[in-house]
């Protein structure tokens, strides 16, 4: 064997390891992924000197919710130079809550911690400057370690309507967003992830871009929020738009068997997606690191939906978004 044959074998060897890392379904190849060995892509604007030592911060905003007749919370984090060009839009990304949770948890230090991995991915150019959304999924019950939150239009409060269509619309007057539901993406931990994918499927003219960390897909209240069986239910050309993405810890033995139900029927459906297992447990530890997996798999889909429709120029530019 010559030294160039044991290169090539070498390098043969450390792809596969790699690639036993993690397990990985993909189904349903995404179309647009075919024009991106064709078609270059949108080329990246330059950061203004005066955004690259911003740092991104949150705030809690609030508004009245006719659907749950209350005033309601949500967080948002706006992107890097936001409003400087006021015909600049941007994509959305709604970040849900687990069970005894607030709009706060994602953002917050000894939580998710969120900002700092989106400033990673804007800085790397995994993740075009986006509008971060953490709304209010507790029901009018409110929060507590004796429940999870319900996202769903039931005996509680119409949460799922609340946060899939109704914030929608609140994000969409405030804010400079995209409008196409190629550029909304909706995710959570746990019950979050559960939720996500719940309300995803329920508004598919806002979201075609769902993920879940340690989340289920079978819920008490029925089929109707049972991702598993209502996804069979969704107008075809919404699943064709869809895109979803799916991890768990090794150790949540039951969410890693619900995701590998639910990534079986999305490959049946011929439904886009990614479904990984990683080292960890259900814990924010495991969550704020893969949050960066989550988003990166977000920005991808970004990126194709870009050069898919090209007058949607996203910004994937690296640029240093912290001091």
């Amino acid at each position: 064997m010559n030294y160039k044959q044991s290169k090539i074998l070498l390098l043969i060897s450390v792809l596969t390891l790699v690639g036993c890392n993690y397990r990985q379904t993909v189904a349903a190849k995404i179309p647009q992924q075919q024009d991106l060995q064709t078609t270059p892509s949108v080329s990246p604007t330059q950061p203004n000197a005066s955004d690259v030592a911003t740092p991104l911060s949150y705030k809690i905003e609030t508004y009245d919710s006719q659907v749950m007749g209350a005033s309601r919370t949500y967080g948002v984090s706006l992107p890097p130079g936001y409003g400087q060009n006021p015909k600049q839009s941007y994509p959305v990304i709604f970040l849900l809550h687990g069970g005894h949770g607030y709009p706060t948890d994602w953002f917050i230090q000894n939580k998710g911690q969120a900002l700092k991995t989106v400033g990673e991915l804007y800085t790397t150019g995994k993740l075009p400057p986006s509008i971060i959304i953490t709304p209010d999924g507790n029901d009018k019950r409110g929060s507590s370690r004796y429940w999870d939150p319900e996202y769903i239009d039931g005996p509680n409060g119409k949460v799922s309507t609340a946060v899939g269509d109704e914030l929608v619309k609140v994000v969409q007057s405030r804010y400079q967003t995209l409008t196409n539901p190629d550029f909304w993406a909706i995710g959570g931990l746990s019950s979050g992830g559960w939720g996500a994918i719940n309300v995803g499927l329920h508004n598919p003219a806002h979201f075609s871009i769902l993920f879940s960390h340690s989340g289920y897909f079978q819920d008490k209240s029925g089929p109707i929020n049972s991702p598993i069986t209502y996804i069979k239910t969704i107008p075809s050309q919404a699943k064709k738009r869809l895109r979803i993405y799916l991890d768990s810890g090794k150790s949540d033995i039951e969410e890693i068997d619900q995701a590998e139900q639910f990534a079986k029927v999305l490959n049946e459906l011929q439904i886009y997606n990614l479904f990984r297992e990683f080292p960890g447990s259900h814990t924010w530890k495991y969550w704020r690191k893969h949050l960066s997996d989550s988003l990166t798999f977000v920005g991808e889909q970004f990126r194709l939906s870009s050069v898919a429709h090209k007058s949607e120029k996203l910004d994937f530019s690296a640029k240093n978004t912290q001091k």
